[in-house]
């Protein structure tokens, strides 16, 4: 019984398909999903000037918070002999904290590490080996590990409920 429904359908679709549409008809055109208003002048930034604008952010939207720049990963885990493997298909190769790419911003309360914001430029930077390390860190201690990519526009009001979401 569904069968058929289900062919029904698939033949009507077809010959409504097979339909010679008048010349009037405009072709349709793919959806698009609306994109944000993003000036030149905004994907252009420095890193200087994404910092300034994330850490201008974080210092009016999160008060309660101490903000630190450009924290060392050893400054949060130390220079113990701390040693884990990355990578499965690699597994004798140990990763130290002191090959971690430094937290662009470390969010503290009465020096209690709460939160790591990273930026960095393009997708790439998830990958790269001294990022993977820092977010491993951050994990393994427990502290959440937001990042950013500099391409995008990271609008206010998406910056500041993300870093909400997290904390």
């Amino acid at each position: 019984m569904r069968f058929l429904k289900i062919a029904k359908n698939i033949v009507e679709t077809i010959a409504e398909n097979a339909k010679p549409h008048s010349q009037t008809t405009q072709p349709s055109q793919p959806t698009q999903q609306p994109q944000p208003k993003v000036t030149e002048e905004e994907r252009d930034w420095t890193d200087e000037q994404w910092r300034a604008y994330f850490k201008e952010i974080l210092n009016t939207e999160f008060p309660l918070y101490d903000i630190k720049e450009n924290v060392a990963v050893t400054d949060l885990v130390g220079f113990a002999n701390d040693e884990f493997q990355l990578y499965k298909t690699r597994p004798t190769q140990a990763y130290k904290a002191e090959w971690g790419q430094p937290y662009t911003f470390l969010l503290q309360q009465a020096g209690i590490p709460k939160g790591v914001v990273m930026l960095g430029k393009g997708h790439s930077h998830d990958s790269n080996v001294k990022y993977l390390i820092a977010r491993m860190y951050a994990k393994k201690m427990g502290i959440p590990y937001i990042n950013f990519y500099t391409q995008m526009p990271n609008e206010r009001d998406y910056v500041i409920s993300r870093i909400r979401k997290f904390l």
